[in-house]
């Protein structure tokens, strides 16, 4: 269920990826820094749950950027400004569904978006990474549906790409309430990204084994992967 590419920026020493300028300065720090990347549904965040089950720290890059997208937020202001007010609910905070459709049908809204974004979680990934210091936790993995693309790829000294079949990644958006047309379309709008996201893997995790199985495979990368720092 995993498989290691043995790429550069892999265990004993992070890399410097070719998309741009790095997002996140590499700490001075031991903890063994993990990228997650992978399609919506594919079992990122199990696949977190289960490091964090053994002493590794997750950082929610998706969660954060929620906080940084909550009701007064300078972000929050950014989108409404570029977007229109038709995306403000009556509380003040931001129709995020709404906004989802309109941003994974199209490209350039999606580009425009990321360009409010993507700043201000990098400065706030940059923290927290910095934060952890010479005492931080053995390993610290970021979750986020844009590593690569963003730069924080850049600076992981393994990224795990997260992955299971079409059928397997459609049921499971599907059994969370989404509408087969809203899965569809969410999984059309990551295809691009897929071939991208396989280049930057330093090791591949498939999910559409047994559960059991699944968690031992992770288990084993996280060993070995700890077991290859210096």
């Amino acid at each position: 269920m995993t498989e290691s590419s043995g790429k550069a920026g892999g265990p004993g020493g992070r890399g410097r990826g070719e998309r741009g300028d790095p997002a996140v300065d590499p700490p001075a720090t031991k903890t063994l820094l993990i990228g997650l990347i992978g399609p919506i549904g594919a079992g990122k965040s199990t696949v977190a749950g289960w490091l964090a089950e053994r002493g590794v720290v997750i950082v929610d890059a998706d969660r954060l950027t929620r906080e940084l997208m909550a009701p007064g937020t300078p972000v929050t202001a950014a989108v409404f400004a570029r977007f229109g007010d038709q995306f403000r609910l009556p509380d003040g905070s931001l129709d995020r569904r709404a906004l989802g459709r309109l941003v994974f049908s199209d490209p350039t809204s999606l580009a425009a978006l990321e360009s409010i974004v993507h700043p201000a979680i990098n400065e706030l990934l940059g923290r927290i990474v910095r934060d952890t210091g010479e005492d931080g936790p053995p390993a610290m993995a970021l979750e986020a549906v844009k590593l690569v693309e963003a730069g924080h790829a850049a600076h992981c000294d393994e990224v795990w790409f997260v992955t299971c079949e079409p059928a397997t990644q459609l049921a499971r958006l599907v059994g969370r309430g989404m509408s087969e047309a809203d899965a569809r379309q969410r999984i059309d709008a990551q295809a691009s990204s897929l071939p991208l996201w396989h280049e930057a893997a330093t090791r591949t995790i498939t999910t559409d084994a047994p559960r059991s199985q699944v968690e031992a495979a992770v288990a084993q990368a996280l060993d070995e992967a700890l077991a290859g720092r210096p």
